[in-house]
């Protein structure tokens, strides 16, 4: 498993969603830059997408075994913060509150939870309610 490709495969991906989040419908170059977006998660999901959905399954088991596994790209943010850059000049990124698919897990109450697909490092974040935030896998 190359989880270089995988970080920096994903990165180009959060960069695209940033870019479409910031645009417009009407702007003409909308449906050129999400069927770029979709172009790049399709080849994520041909070569990661085994690896990925195994490891949401395995978080589902620990905190939400009664829900529904989806595809890894419904875990992908719609907007993404770039953070600092690590070692190799690569950014890192996080994700808001209320970011990613709901899940109902009762370790959390009646809290608002969410489950994000995060890049840099490639890891799954869970978000709960609106301040609390817990990385609960990373690729390795």
């Amino acid at each position: 498993m190359d989880i270089d490709k995988l970080n920096d495969d994903f990165a180009k991906i959060a960069e695209m969603v940033n870019q479409l989040d910031s645009m417009d419908y009407s702007d003409e170059k909308y449906d050129d830059v999400e069927e770029e977006l979709h172009d790049l998660e399709d080849a994520l999901m041909e070569e990661f997408g085994e690896y990925l959905e195994d490891a949401i399954q395995t978080v589902y088991d620990n905190l939400c075994p009664d829900n529904d596994v989806l595809m890894p790209t419904a875990y992908i943010a719609k907007h993404y913060t770039r953070k600092q850059k690590d070692d190799k000049g690569r950014y890192s990124y996080d994700v808001e509150a209320g970011e990613g698919i709901p899940i109902e897990s009762d370790k959390f109450g009646d809290q608002e939870v969410y489950l994000s697909l995060v890049p840099g490092a490639t890891r799954l974040v869970v978000t709960v309610g609106e301040s609390a935030k817990q990385t609960v896998w990373m690729a390795k």
